[in-house]
């Protein structure tokens, strides 16, 4: 677009601005926007060039940039300034913001207050024109009021009322190919009837055809008791039963007579409704439609689709190899540490217990003044923190295991926070932990000021989210450690929230209610899909590292499987487990994922996810494993696999965590 140009007004639409040399002349140099910005330099120079509309780059490596209007070859400037002699004249030259480089001729151009003023117009999506105003009054061109006669009164034309010539040459044309025959009429239909053999195609050669492709009318059930002469006493109706059969309309009665009782066989009168039962029987045989149903033998054993054995699916977990002991009440949650060497779990005692994996021992033990709902390890190898929910605040720990470079650079990262000049609103609270709190490893103390439920990192490791038990929209926030700050991104509820993930690769957010899973655009900030698992209330939800494909599972014993490309309803649904089930879990690498139970089970299951689309996902149960003992009403609470092995992790009410190999 032009950068002198300016948009015209309405008033200007339909006729042209007349300017001296407008018509029969050359074009303005000033019309241009080269014209436009360098209007003196043209007056000047009369350089013009026309190699059209190019990329100009075609002109890089010769030593002329175009050619003018007698053909002449139009050079480059000598520049011989370097590095140095530009920044020295930035630093000295009033003028070098305004200047600009011709791209057609390689000049430098200074523009002029009112140009640069154009300029900074269009860059703010104003009009170029200063007085044009874009908010005219309308014109009513049309009344609102119905008139009797129209608007023009211009005489009808002529063709109007002539004959067509055209349409006469048509038609003279078709009544001479009807009088030399070649259009023939049509010949009426002949309304005599045509009868044909029904059966007659079942078998040509058989003339009793017929007889093998006969369906005998079904057979009227066998008379009662309740239809014999002389009834047993608890047949016979009483008076009140008669008057609500008489009552009652004709389609409503279970049956069509009363029972009576005659004392022989020869007071039994005719029977009244004799010919109106066989016009009803022979009714309903006449449109009663009979089909002969052939039967198919079939193998029930062809109906089962055919799975692989377990044993060709390994590796995948099969026997208790560790148990880690050491809390004192139920372990809500789990969560490893990216290169699968440490385990952190929360427990109702209030603590919080940092295990090695390949040995079982306690490393660390952190006191958090409240039950732990909810604990995850941030996924980044980078840096060594892990975010806890206790209570009504969200503690981000340093727990100071592992290579000290990487807990000197964590404790750098959070510690580099410079606050901003204008303190902004936020819906929590940044703390920095102090005292006691610090020596443990609390590095930070996000205070939502109600309970909360669940923290979940995103795959970069730098954002975090957060769920409250409230029913407000401030239930799901999302926060950013490294410059503090927390937003709510709904504006209103949608219902308890159970679960939020991050998907890894997308800016999607699946948010999960009690009846469905909401999947979030972040990007656009839209609701991009809704999945329905068709279960009365979700626990708990895994995403599938490809992304692709979700799991979630509901107290009402239900695991379903959902291919996001494919539909928002569930792929498959799987009923293993005989309690409610309380959390499942994909695996990183391997084509496993898990399910923990009320009844005290872990199922893992085989679930191979391929790349090709129109191959649906194979989903084979492999093992069930069993070790907890239920307490309080409670099993399994929690499952976790190791991230480079195939290995699992449960967490029971017993106050006991196992290791699955």
């Amino acid at each position: 677009q032009d950068i002198g140009q300016s948009p015209r007004s309405p008033q200007d639409h339909g006729q042209e601005r007349r300017q001296p040399g407008a018509l029969g002349s050359a074009p303005d140099p000033s019309r241009t926007a080269l014209g436009t910005l360098c209007s003196p330099r043209w007056e000047r120079l009369d350089i013009r060039n026309t190699v059209g509309n190019i990329p100009m780059e075609w002109y890089q490596d010769f030593p002329h940039i175009g050619y003018d209007l007698h053909g002449k070859k139009i050079f480059k400037p000598i520049r011989t300034k370097d590095e140095l002699d530009r920044f020295l004249e930035k630093m000295e030259s009033p003028d070098y913001w305004r200047t600009v480089q011709d791209k057609m001729t390689g000049a430098d151009v200074k523009l002029t207050d009112e140009q640069v003023e154009l300029v900074t117009r269009l860059q703010r999506g104003h009009f170029g024109e200063v007085k044009f105003n874009p908010y005219e009054p309308a014109v009513d061109f049309f009344s609102s009021q119905v008139m009797l006669h129209p608007v023009t009164n211009r005489p009808a034309d002529k063709r109007s009322f002539i004959p067509s010539l055209i349409e006469k040459e048509k038609v003279s044309r078709l009544v001479h190919a009807i009088k030399m025959g070649w259009i023939k009429p049509r010949k009426p239909a002949e309304d005599t009837p045509a009868f044909y053999d029904l059966w007659a195609q079942e078998d040509p050669n058989s003339i009793l055809g017929r007889h093998k492709m006969h369906v005998p009318a079904p057979k009227l059930p066998l008379p009662g008791h309740e239809e014999s002469y002389n009834p047993p006493p608890e047949y016979l109706p009483t008076e009140e039963e008669k008057l609500a059969w008489e009552e009652q309309e004709a389609s409503e009665r279970k049956r069509n007579f009363l029972p009576q009782r005659f004392r022989c066989l020869r007071q039994v009168p005719a029977h009244p409704r004799f010919i109106h039962e066989r016009f009803e029987r022979c009714l309903d045989l006449y449109l009663c439609p009979r089909q002969r149903k052939m039967r198919v033998n079939v193998d029930p054993e062809d109906l089962i689709p055919r799975l692989p054995k377990p044993r060709d699916l390994q590796p995948f977990p099969t026997a208790q190899a560790l148990v880690y002991r050491g809390h004192t009440s139920l372990v809500r949650c789990l969560s490893i540490s990216p290169h699968g060497q440490w385990l952190a779990s929360g427990s109702d005692d209030g603590t919080v217990k940092f295990w090695e994996v390949c040995s079982a021992r306690c490393v660390k033990t952190v006191p958090v003044r409240g039950a732990v709902k909810s604990l995850a390890w941030n996924p980044s190898p980078l840096l060594c923190l892990v975010a806890i929910a206790v209570e009504q605040s969200v503690l981000l720990l340093n727990p100071g295991l592992g290579d000290t470079l990487l807990r000197e650079a964590t404790d750098r990262l959070l510690g580099s926070y410079v606050a901003p000049e204008e303190a902004r609103p936020q819906p929590v609270a940044w703390e920095e932990a102090s005292g006691e709190d610090w020596r443990q490893g609390v590095r930070l103390v996000v205070k939502h000021g109600k309970p909360l439920t669940q923290v979940a990192w995103h795959g970069k490791g730098d954002y975090f989210a957060s769920v409250a038990a409230d029913n407000s929209h401030l239930q799901v926030l999302l926060h950013q450690a490294s410059k503090r700050w927390s937003q709510a991104p709904f504006r209103r509820s949608r219902g308890p929230v159970q679960r939020v993930l991050f998907h890894p690769a997308r800016p999607f957010l699946f948010v999960a209610t009690q009846r469905c899973v909401r999947v979030y655009n972040l990007l656009r900030q839209e609701l991009a899909k809704k999945l329905l698992p068709n279960c009365q209330w979700v626990s708990s939800m895994a995403l599938h590292p490809g992304g692709d494909n979700l799991i979630c599972g509901s107290y009402d014993s239900k695991l379903a499987w959902f291919d996001l490309d494919l539909s928002t309803k569930p792929y498959r649904v799987l009923r293993h487990h005989k309690a409610a089930l309380r959390a499942v879990a994909f695996h990183p690498h391997y084509p496993l994922f898990a399910s923990g139970s009320d009844d005290g089970s872990v199922i893992v299951c085989h679930g191979m996810v391929y790349n090709d689309l129109l191959q649906n996902p194979l989903i084979v149960p492999v093992k069930v494993l069993k070790g907890h003992a239920p307490a309080h009403e409670l099993g399994v609470l929690d499952v976790l696999f190791h991230p480079s092995q195939p290995w699992l992790f449960s967490a029971g009410a017993d106050g006991t965590i196992r290791l699955y190999t």
